[in-house]
């Protein structure tokens, strides 16, 4: 059975493949984080080495082992998250050292399956060294060697490496779909599920996460009341926010951009609300304050502060000064300087 939620026309392509024992030497999953790449990945390997009539059943000893990350066969090479010491610097890509360890295994044979699985998570991490590297792999391949090459960036990967491989888009799911999952799979209590499917954008991995941790909704209301104050306080308190961004922007870019991706959330709701479709607001759980503070603007001025974020995160993007361009967004908030 498929773990992967949704995501039917790559499963029923994959279906096909193994059915005609015509499945590609490499695949390119592309995504947003958390949509579903590395289940849906472990869901392939185990398919390829399943032991069941249909595969994958999951529950055979492969599939489970599989599950489990106890396989030989099935190996995941991403970047090393090292940077828990003072003493040791963050691994910020794939190494060619491990593709070469990788291409290593690959000349072996399986050692306990019926085909050797490598799954290259974060593959637009790749150094340029690690990526010509794998291209000499995938442009003379093996049997029974499959690559799986997982990304959120398609367009950071060298057009070489896209052309080898057989690329499988996983959209964002509905907000529908995550809420059933939530409730069928999970058990999530159906409120706190509408809530988490509404704000995760389509990423089941991400509702999940959020569902596990205790300290979510407890970070969320800060982050409420945090933008609540900026938007409202002075000039002076503004910049020095936009400081803070700026220099946690050269820390963890991560952080940040869920920071405006929160913003973008809450004023996407504040448009709504005043547009009169309030049921569909992210924020389900705070619908008194969105409708309270969309009173205290303007339509147009929601929708160019929208835009303002927007053009933020493309700006970052495009390795625009951090400092400047947070300053400007923060000065650009509706009724400042008006």
């Amino acid at each position: 059975m498929w773990q992967v939620v949704g995501q039917t026309r790559a499963i029923s392509l994959l279906q096909r493949s193994l059915e005609r024992e015509a499945v590609a030497h490499a695949y390119l999953l592309v995504g947003p984080p958390q949509v579903g790449k590395m289940t849906l990945a472990l869901d392939l390997a185990k398919a390829l080495n399943c032991e069941a009539a249909e595969p994958p059943c999951g529950e055979c000893v492969s599939c489970q082992r599989i599950a489990s990350g106890k396989h030989a066969d099935v190996q995941i090479i991403g970047v090393i998250r090292n940077g828990d010491s003072v003493e040791t610097k963050p691994q910020i890509e794939i190494s060619i050292d491990q593709v070469r360890q990788m291409q290593h295994s690959a000349s072996l044979p399986p050692f306990e399956g019926k085909y050797k699985i490598f799954i290259i998570d974060g593959a637009e991490l790749m150094s340029n060294e690690a990526a010509n590297c794998l291209l000499k792999t995938l442009e003379e391949p093996t049997g029974k060697v499959i690559f799986l090459l997982l990304t959120t960036s398609e367009r950071s990967l060298p057009a070489t490496i896209i052309s080898r491989c057989q690329r499988l888009e996983l959209p964002p799911l509905t907000a529908r779909e995550v809420e059933t999952a939530l409730n069928n799979r999970w058990a999530v209590e159906s409120q706190k599920a509408k809530l988490l499917a509404r704000l995760s954008h389509g990423r089941l991995g991400w509702a999940l996460s959020a569902f596990q941790d205790d300290g979510w909704l407890q970070q969320r209301t800060e982050k409420t009341e945090r933008l609540l104050h900026i938007i409202n306080t002075d000039c002076e308190e503004c910049i020095g926010y936009a400081t803070q961004l700026a220099t946690q922007f050269s820390q963890n870019r991560g952080l940040v951009q869920e920071t405006l991706d929160f913003w973008l959330d809450w004023w996407r709701d504040l448009l709504l609300v005043k547009i009169g479709c309030i049921d569909a607001i992210a924020n389900t759980d705070i619908s008194a304050i969105l409708v309270e503070q969309a009173r205290n603007y303007s339509l147009s001025q929601i929708k160019g502060f929208i835009s303002s974020i927007q053009a933020a995160g493309e700006q970052l993007r495009q390795n625009a000064n951090p400092q400047l361009v947070f300053e400007v967004l923060m000065l650009s908030i509706p009724g400042r300087g008006e």
